[in-house]
């Protein structure tokens, strides 16, 4: 089975925005997401952001009803022709690109903050990504970001249980190898000139059995997610960075 299958983001392109799509549930994200990154931008009127690996634009449009002055931009040329087809019936100014995150297609010192999440797993290289993010940041801008880190829990229950067994994700949608170690991310922020470093347990799932199938249940009820942030990295974590 192919790893990394990224193709499966061209495939949902169409049904993107539809609320019976495979990858709607990632639109209730956002909120709980932001839980967080609001602790350190309370207000982001006017802020000039990009979304780096927008996808069709769920955290553009979210950001934008926010007042952000945003950018989203995708390597799936499919996803930002919906992203940008859903923000103009939405009424929403966004300026997409079509891109990878290792060569940005922006000019030095362009954003305030940049935002990256449910993306870090997936690129080629984790290295070049967040050192061209610190090239298109203005000084004292923040990053924001999430990711899966590379331990048996994250396998157990990121690719056996929830694409394996429940097929509650893509089968072939992540590759374990290419999860991102907390301290592995951290060095690689500080070379590429960021300082202020936070890392949190970013906990969807509940950190015992009992609690996964609590939350497991609740999501299937539901559609939602709950969130807890802690200081157990151990499969998904959340974090800041500014660029010095």
């Amino acid at each position: 089975m192919e790893r990394n299958n990224l193709a499966f983001y061209d495939q949902q392109a169409v049904q993107w925005w539809s609320e019976t799509a495979t990858i709607f549930p990632l639109s209730k994200l956002n909120p709980l997401r932001f839980e967080y990154f609001d602790r350190f931008i309370p207000n982001w009127q006017g802020l000039k952001v990009l979304d780096v690996g927008c996808g069709g634009g769920y955290t553009c449009e979210f950001l934008a009803q926010r007042g952000a002055r945003v950018t989203g931009m995708d390597p799936s040329a499919a996803c930002i022709e919906v992203a940008k087809s859903h923000a103009e019936e939405m009424g929403l100014t966004i300026d997409y690109h079509v891109g990878l995150g290792e060569t940005l297609p922006f000019e030095d010192d362009s954003f305030d903050v940049v935002v990256c999440v449910d993306v870090l797993e997936h690129v080629q290289s984790v290295a070049a990504t967040v050192t061209e993010i610190s090239r298109v940041m203005q000084p004292g801008g923040l990053f924001c970001f999430d990711t899966i880190n590379r331990t048996w829990q994250s396998r157990w229950l990121m690719i056996w249980l929830l694409e394996d067994v429940l097929r509650q994700i893509p089968r072939g949608i992540h590759d374990w190898h290419q999860f991102v170690p907390p301290k592995e991310l951290h060095q690689q922020l500080v070379h590429a000139g960021f300082s202020q470093v936070t890392l949190q347990g970013f906990d969807l799932f509940g950190r015992t059995p009992l609690a996964q199938i609590s939350n497991l249940i609740h999501f299937l009820k539901t559609g939602g997610f709950q969130v807890q942030f802690d200081n157990n990295t151990e499969v998904m974590y959340i974090g800041t960075a500014q660029i010095s």
